[in-house]
């Protein structure tokens, strides 16, 4: 027991102290995993049983001001977080493969505006859960929005953490642009009800993210794939099984929802 014990405190201060990157380490919520598992926790049982027991016998909150405000707000956070990766890094001095996190004042601008800054909009996503609540929506809280949602989180906490430039990145700017996307659908339907019936895009919402899951998958794939590639390819081990289980959990839920759906009409 002894031994086992020593070694799980090894290998936590060698995840967390040893190998991690050490700009970041001072910035909030940083420096251990905890508050940010604590975060996820609280989330996690607020959205699955604390809320929906307080809901249960009360009608629904009607938050379409406050979810149009809400949206506005994370379409103008993934602009600028889209535009700053582009501009200090994939659309100026990033290659595409094998590119390492670097060091200087450039280096630590994209570290802070765009990974800590893309960290930061992950943990005001999951107000969308909360909203699904508070909306008697329950029916919208699936494993696969859920899991989604502080998966993106933990993702988001890692890449600070250890990767917070370079090739892993490519992450951020696709992973804005979908959500610009994304919240600009659901600013149409919240701003009007009749939205839902006239946008005819709905599916097609999906059908990026699905893609965007695919070219990340082709994305980690080369750096494990590269020669002569000196950057660690850790990251990419964890980050391929990442993607390729939200490609299938994306995809399942395509074909339940736009192909099967259609077909049993």
């Amino acid at each position: 027991m002894a031994l086992i014990l020593k070694g799980a405190f090894n290998l936590y201060y060698y995840l967390n102290y040893d190998i991690a990157e050490h700009t970041t380490q001072d910035w909030p919520l940083m420096k251990t995993p905890w508050p940010g598992l604590l975060i996820i926790a609280i989330y996690l049982m607020t959205v699955c049983r604390w809320l929906p027991e307080y809901m249960k016998d009360r009608p629904a909150y009607d938050l379409r001001k406050t979810i149009v405000l809400y949206n506005i707000f994370q379409i103008m956070c993934c602009v600028c977080v889209l535009y700053q990766s582009l501009k200090l890094g994939w659309l100026s001095r990033y290659r595409m493969v094998c590119e390492p996190i670097g060091d200087g004042p450039e280096s630590l601008d994209y570290a802070w505006k765009v990974c800590y800054a893309y960290f930061v909009i992950k943990l005001i996503d999951l107000l969308d859960t909360v909203f699904f609540v508070l909306r008697k929506k329950q029916n919208q809280v699936s494993f696969l929005h859920v899991y989604h949602h502080f998966g993106m989180v933990a993702v988001a906490w890692g890449m600070v953490k250890w990767v917070p430039g370079g090739h892993m990145t490519l992450l951020v700017p696709i992973n804005s642009f979908v959500h610009i996307i994304m919240y600009t659908y659901y600013l149409l339907t919240v701003w009007d009800e009749s939205y839902k019936k006239s946008i005819w895009w709905k599916k097609h919402v999906t059908q990026i993210q699905i893609v965007q899951f695919t070219i990340l998958l082709v994305h980690f794939t080369a750096l494990v794939l590269a020669k002569d590639c000196s950057i660690p390819r850790q990251p990419a081990y964890i980050l391929i099984p990442q993607n390729l289980f939200m490609f299938l959990l994306f995809s399942e839920f395509y074909y339940k929802t736009y192909v099967k759906g259609k077909k049993d009409n």
